[in-house]
C-alpha cells in the first residue's frame, strides 16, 4: 500500500513540476530556470521539441551520475527523466495557458509557474522513489569533489545558464531570483509532504503488527 502511495505522491509531483515549467515558459521573456534556457535553446537552435530535450539532457546526467555514485540513481530517477518531458510537451500541446502580454500580468503567471515548480519538486523528491537526474548529477559531483551542494548547485547551474545564454536562450531578470523563490517552497513542501507519508507509513506498519498478532 505504502509503494502505492509514493508512486502516487511521486507522479502528481511530477505533473505539477512540469507544469510549473509549461507556465513559466508561457512568458519566458520575464526569464526562466537555467536548465529551462538550455532546453529552449537547443529547441529553437536545433528542432525536436523542449520536451525531448530536457529528456536528452536528463538522461546524458543520470549515465554521469552513474559513472560516479550509484546511490542516487533509483527507478523514479530514471521515470522522472521522462515523465518531465513528455508532461512539459503534453501541455503546451493542449496550448490552453495566456499568452504572454508583456504588461504586468505576465509577473503574476512567471510566479504562478515558479510556486507550482516547488511545491512539484518538493512532492516527487519527498516520495522517495529517486532522485531528479539533475539532483542526482549534483549530489553525485558534491560527493566526488567533496564540495557543498550549494557550491556545485551555484557552479553548475551558471555553467548551464552560460551555455544557454551563448545558444541564445531566454535569460532575464526572473532567471536569477528564480531559486530564491522556488528553493523555500522545494523545502517546504519535501518535508511536509515527507513527513506525511513518513506518519502513514508509520500507521500502516501498526495496522499490520496489530493483524499479524
Amino acid at each position: 500500500m505504502i509503494h502505492i502511495i509514493r508512486w502516487s505522491v511521486f507522479v502528481i509531483g511530477v505533473m505539477f513540476f512540469s507544469f510549473g515549467i509549461t507556465v513559466a515558459i508561457s512568458v519566458q521573456h520575464l526569464g526562466i530556470h537555467p536548465w529551462d534556457v538550455l532546453n529552449v535553446a537547443l529547441f529553437e537552435r536545433v528542432g525536436l521539441s523542449i520536451g525531448s530535450w530536457a529528456i536528452i539532457i536528463s538522461g546524458l546526467l543520470i549515465i554521469v551520475s552513474w559513472i560516479l555514485d550509484k546511490r542516487y540513481i533509483k527507478l523514479g530517477t530514471f521515470f522522472n527523466a521522462f515523465l518531465v518531458g513528455a508532461f512539459v510537451d503534453f501541455f503546451m500541446w493542449l496550448d490552453f495557458l495566456p499568452k504572454a502580454t508583456y504588461a504586468w500580468p505576465d509577473i503574476l503567471i512567471i510566479l504562478t509557474g515558479i510556486v507550482i515548480m516547488g511545491v512539484g519538486g518538493g512532492m516527487y523528491n519527498a516520495a522517495g522513489v529517486g532522485s531528479g537526474p539533475r539532483d542526482g548529477f549534483m549530489l553525485s559531483i558534491s560527493d566526488k569533489l567533496g564540495s557543498p551542494i550549494r557550491r556545485v548547485r551555484i557552479i553548475t547551474e551558471s555553467l548551464i545558464l552560460l551555455l544557454g545564454l551563448i545558444l541564445g536562450g531566454p535569460v532575464f531578470l526572473f532567471t536569477f531570483i528564480f531559486t530564491f523563490i522556488q528553493s523555500p517552497l522545494f523545502q517546504f513542501s519535501y518535508h511536509k509532504i515527507g513527513g506525511w507519508i513518513d506518519l502513514i507509513e508509520a500507521g500502516l506498519k501498526r495496522q499490520s503488527s496489530k493483524s499479524s498478532a
